[in-house]
């Protein structure tokens, strides 16, 4: 069983992060990696490559069902009402705000045709070729126990010193998965210092991190089932998929 993470970006002009997870000794560690994939055809044969025709389970942080014209998608809405006090809500989508195109509904109709199949429930330890649609900042507050979200990434009037401090938090949450269960060794991505990253390098280590969470988040979905996890939304109407640390 192979755990894809991709961080899709919103434009095929934008690079994309994608990682994916192997069994190893002790635990899991990424085997295949990269910050620069660009359209949807060389995503697919990035995917198709590192993974095969064996199990996989891809979890992606992009919208991959958007029925509704405007306003936003029930799952926004309501992942938003639960966590909006940790400062972990979505954004509003929908096609009218994508400009009619979703690339993700695009991608997951690619991925259908090597055999990945879109569901929201995640069988523990099933040998699947499943896609799940997942959100970072709401499943790091809830595994990680933060208060907020780190707030690492590029805004207007958000100080580089301050980000880089955020984004270091993030690298060490990230490398302390090690001592859990399921462990993730995520060592060979983790940067040891962050002095003197800016620009395109600091943007092209956090696509690659949060596909490594991504990853990390179909891991944690597969390993524990559904005690692991709480499903915002429906099949219909949109879906996000959020870990939670509340097991039975």
């Amino acid at each position: 069983m192979l755990f894809v993470g991709l961080d899709l970006a919103w434009s095929p002009r934008n690079p994309s992060g994608l990682v994916v997870l192997e069994r190893a000794k002790g635990g899991w560690l990424p085997s295949h990696w990269s910050a620069e994939l660009g359209d949807d055809p060389e995503i697919l044969g990035f995917i198709a490559e590192a993974v095969g025709a064996g199990p996989a389970l891809i979890a992606i942080d992009a919208p991959l069902i958007v029925p509704n014209e405007t306003g936003s998608r029930p799952c926004d809405r309501e992942l938003s009402r639960v966590y909006r006090k940790r400062e972990a809500g979505t954004l509003p989508v929908s096609r009218a705000g994508l400009g009619g195109m979703v690339r993700g509904e695009a991608l997951v109709e690619k991925l259908s045709e090597l055999g990945f199949e879109l569901e929201a429930q995640v069988e523990k330890g099933a040998a699947v070729r499943q896609v799940v649609e997942v959100f970072p900042h709401p499943a790091m507050v809830e595994l990680f126990g933060l208060e907020r979200t780190l707030k690492y990434k590029a805004k207007k009037g958000r100080p580089l010193e301050f980000r880089l401090k955020e984004f270091s938090q993030y690298v060490e949450l990230l490398r302390s998965l090690k001592r859990w269960q399921p462990a993730l060794a995520a060592g060979a991505l983790l940067p040891k210092a962050l002095h003197g990253l800016r620009g395109r390098a600091l943007k092209a280590l956090e696509d690659l991190l949060d596909a490594c969470f991504c990853a990390y988040i179909g891991l944690w979905l597969w390993h524990w089932g559904p005690q692991g996890y709480r499903v915002f939304g429906s099949k219909q109407a949109g879906f996000i998929v959020v870990p939670t640390r509340q097991r039975a």
